[in-house]
């Protein structure tokens, strides 16, 4: 069983875009999982801006690897490290605390992903 950074069950982030390491839809890991792909996002066009000045376009679909290509509004299981660059230049996409898994805080501290809650929690 999986747990996010609350301390509690993992929620699924997406199934649409199915998003996930494992493409299960939840920020699920594993030690293969080179990128850490456990910060659940709500994707805003700065961050899909940003991501692509460094060199990672999520905007553009590319059917070779069944990905349609993300748009404001979806939620998305995001690298930590690539979060915490995000947050360092001011254009970090919200967070959704409760499908984040608690592997995000091996790379981001707890008070960084809370002040980017999509839903405030306690």
């Amino acid at each position: 069983m999986a747990f996010n950074v609350l301390g509690t069950v993992l929620v699924p982030c997406s199934y649409d875009p199915l998003t996930g390491f494992f493409r299960d839809g939840c920020c699920n890991t594993a030690d293969d999982d080179s990128g850490s792909h456990v910060v659940c996002v709500k994707i805003d066009a700065d961050f899909l801006a940003f991501s692509a000045r460094r060199g990672n376009d999520l905007g553009t679909p590319r059917p070779e690897h069944r990905f349609r290509g993300l748009a404001p509004g979806d939620r998305w299981c995001l690298c930590a490290l690539r979060w915490r660059e995000a947050c360092e230049a001011g254009a970090a996409p919200a967070v959704v605390l409760e499908s984040t898994h608690e592997r995000a805080l091996d790379h981001v501290p707890l008070e960084w992903l809370r002040s980017h809650a999509l839903h405030p929690v306690g």
